[in-house]
């Protein structure tokens, strides 16, 4: 596998000062998927094709975590790139994408933390544009403070999601059913872009993942024929 969220946890394990320890860290972990290599799902990646970009901005430990999220998002959408977040520094190649004439970035984030005339609740393409999803990958404390001390991102178009359902993510806790997991979050972007069959793809592949991993945590035998397998089934 090599797409820009392995090749980041690839440098930030590099200047690791010590193993980062997940919970269950004991189990021998697929490389690729990061789940037991007894409940792998790699063969249920989903090949779809999409319009819309993605740039994950990624607290640092964020990538070493192995129920993090925005794995799902770069296994299926092409146009993913991900950067580290550093308080004191930006990375030259964000700069560089956050500037390419073929994106319209959007930042996503809840409207009501932003000034009202950066806000928007569509999308307005521009002729030769293509809508470039920026979303903060970290929990929620961590995402505020990456969005306030990131001045690159200040004259961006910040839009701001209104999801109908509750967060379907069940791998970490949060005291809030209505904050949604970075995956769940690209679905709603690649559905707003009109990326449907995408945006139909991730949220399948986050229930498989997620079924997988439990499965795994709680040593339960995998049904690979539940309502989740089979709607991811027809992507693959």
């Amino acid at each position: 596998m090599s797409h820009a969220v392995f090749r980041l946890r690839a440098v930030r394990m590099a200047r690791a000062v010590k193993p980062f320890m997940a919970r269950g860290s004991r189990a021998i972990r697929c490389p690729d998927c990061r789940v037991p290599a007894s409940h792998c799902f790699c063969a249920w990646r989903p090949r779809v094709a999409t319009e819309s970009g993605i740039c994950l901005l990624m607290h640092d430990i964020e990538v070493l975590k192995p129920s993090n999220t925005g794995w799902l998002i770069a296994d299926l959408v092409e146009q993913t790139t991900a950067f580290g977040w550093l308080r004191t520094a930006v990375d030259a190649d964000l700069l560089a994408l956050l500037a390419d004439p073929q994106w319209q970035p959007y930042v996503v984030f809840p409207g009501e933390f932003v000034a009202p005339e950066r806000v928007v609740h569509e999308l307005a393409p521009l002729p030769g544009k293509r809508p470039l999803f920026i979303l903060l990958d970290a929990t929620w404390t961590e995402a505020r403070k990456m969005f306030r001390k990131s001045p690159y991102l200040a004259s961006l178009p910040v839009l701001s999601l209104q999801p109908e359902q509750l967060s379907r993510y069940r791998l970490r806790r949060s005291k809030r059913d209505d904050h949604l997991c970075t995956a769940e979050v690209a679905a709603l972007c690649l559905e707003l872009a009109g990326d449907l069959q995408a945006a139909t793809a991730l949220d399948a592949y986050l229930d498989v993942f997620t079924g997988h991993y439990l499965a795994a945590k709680l040593h339960h035998a995998l049904n690979l024929d539940d309502d989740a397998h089979r709607a991811l089934k027809v992507f693959l």
